[in-house]
């Protein structure tokens, strides 16, 4: 969008987004982690989710450059919680079924998924209405997901005391036993 009438500023605006974005994992990933261990999941991907609306209005407010990039930071927030809670959240329905590593597996093919369906619906969009239409329909969708997230999917972290504990948590005698050896 910023680079259409100048091709050569594509690549440090694109690198400079990405870059932002990877600072901004980088910088909160320990925190979600501990976060998540503490409050639980569903609190921290509600927050995820309810950045790519605001993310995707405001792109629709700005061309300029450094606003664009800082509004990336949004999505390195919501990618940082992703990236953690999600698996966490595989941890936490597979725990003693055998199924976490397809579980796991899974996950990364419907996130890839889902960005090349965006990314389709995305270009549909820009080529018939418009980048601020394209914005604000992938915003709705976001919403959705949002509401969805927010009814219908449960807290998945049992006991959030017991997990902020150190150590690993030993449930049944069985187990003490097993780990006292």
């Amino acid at each position: 969008m910023l680079s259409k009438g100048s091709p050569k500023a594509a690549a440090p605006f694109m690198s400079a987004c990405i870059i932002v974005t990877q600072l901004v994992i980088a910088v909160t990933a320990a925190w979600v982690g501990k976060r998540a261990a503490a409050k639980g999941r569903k609190p921290l991907l509600l927050l995820g989710f309810g950045v790519l609306p605001i993310r995707g209005v405001l792109y629709t407010l700005t061309h300029a450059a450094g606003a664009l990039i800082a509004i990336q930071t949004l999505d390195g927030v919501a990618n940082a919680i992703f990236g953690i809670v999600s698996i966490l959240v595989v941890k936490d329905r597979t725990q003693g079924t055998g199924r976490f590593n397809i579980a796991a597996g899974s996950l990364p093919t419907m996130v890839g998924i889902g960005a090349a369906a965006s990314t389709t619906i995305g270009a549909v969009l820009i080529q018939h209405l418009g980048y601020r239409v394209s914005f604000l329909g992938l915003a709705g969708i976001a919403l959705l997901a949002f509401a969805l997230l927010w009814f219908a999917i449960p807290e998945t972290l049992s006991d959030p005391a017991a997990s902020s504990t150190s150590g690993p948590q030993i449930k049944s005698r069985t187990e003490k036993e097993a780990f006292a050896r």
